[in-house]
């Protein structure tokens, strides 16, 4: 059985050594070549890259690959892992696959319905088109897509995994209904992120479709494999103005940022959860200096301990929550003169 799994990449990387992970290049008709196999290729919609992202990739492979027996999408960052956290085997895949029928990422819950999340970081129009489309020339596929909408689960990353039949049909159904879309919608003021739109439809859409076909799902965990260039350039930007207790800047830099790449505090890319952290420290510091007049910028110099200074606090308040507060951990406290407004914002978040 060939099982051939496509890892989409825009950039250079160490592939796996497994055989079964195949780089592809999406977006290439019109860049540099890397030296991979690329979505430019036979039935093609490469140059669309921008509005699909990933997905260009996913149909490059429903369209071009007709001796694989399963196939599978995943990104030069992430892929999905067994318990041990490697990478599926072959044998890991065919054996899962004979019980299921499909497999993807965990669901993921947000704060809120995937409606309001949507229309926070989005143009809201363009899922109340995907609705609209369903409604008219998919309606088996519409109710659920309604009823979901309006819940708060989703799967994101486009990463499957599932035999040939099952993958091609559901890359023809999801395509069908965005060239239905593509027509009617105006990207006019769309920035490279927005443009992406059919990508961030794409994962909650899986989910519909799963729903609908009666598809058994394996969730997997996902595994990352190191952190974006910009989570990094952000990052540092944020440890270095906070240093330098130019609290205000730093917010005003974060917030203009996550205005026009609100993706950046997923997990995804916020991969040790240090930018949620360096808005804590923010929020903290620049509340101590209100109440108190100091705040522990004043105590502690260096970026790497005010984090681990931070990470203890939030670790401890979770530990507070449980009813399992150690004497250690109240000496520590205490030792190190924690305030109530780092406490209090702590417990807050």
């Amino acid at each position: 059985m060939k099982v051939q799994i496509f890892v989409c990449t825009h950039k250079p990387f160490d592939p796996p050594k497994d055989p079964v992970y195949v780089p592809l290049q999406v977006g290439r008709k019109g860049k540099k070549d890397l030296g991979y196999l690329g979505d430019d290729t036979g039935d093609e919609i490469s140059d669309k890259n921008c509005y699909y992202s990933e997905l260009t990739g996913l149909y490059w492979a429903a369209h071009n690959c007709p001796d694989a027996d399963i196939k599978g999408s995943c990104h030069y960052r992430r892929y999905l892992i067994n318990e041990q956290g490697k990478a599926y085997s072959a044998k890991e895949i065919e054996d899962i696959l004979k019980e299921y029928d499909i497999m993807t990422t965990k669901t993921l819950s947000l704060r809120s319905a995937y409606f309001d999340g949507f229309k926070e970081n989005h143009n809201i129009e363009d899922l109340i088109l995907t609705g609209e489309v369903l409604k008219q020339d998919f309606p088996e596929y519409y109710p659920v897509f309604e009823r979901l909408v309006h819940e708060n689960q989703t799967y994101f990353g486009n990463m499957i995994i599932c035999k040939k039949e099952i993958f091609d049909a559901y890359v023809g159904w999801l395509f069908d209904i965005f060239f239905r879309m593509e027509p009617k919608m105006d990207f006019t003021g769309y920035d490279d992120y927005h443009k992406r739109v059919f990508g961030f439809i794409s994962e909650f859409l899986l989910k519909v479709y799963i729903l609908v076909n009666g598809l058994k799902v394996h969730e997997s965990m996902v595994g990352m494999v190191g952190e974006k260039k910009e989570t990094i350039e952000v990052r540092t930007r944020l440890a270095d103005l906070i240093m330098e207790k130019k609290l205000s800047e730093a917010k005003a830099y974060f917030m203009d940022f996550i205005e026009k790449r609100p993706d950046i505090l997923m997990e995804a890319s916020d991969v040790n959860g240090e930018l949620k952290l360096a808005m804590q420290i923010i929020t903290s510091c620049e509340h101590e200096y209100e109440s108190y007049g100091k705040s522990v910028l004043d105590e502690i110099g260096d970026y790497r301990t005010l984090v681990k200074y931070f990470s203890r606090v939030n670790r401890i308040v979770s530990e507070e929550r449980l009813g399992l507060l150690s004497q250690d951990d109240q000496c520590w406290l205490k030792d190190n003169r924690v305030s109530e407004v780092v406490l209090k914002i702590a417990r807050m978040l």
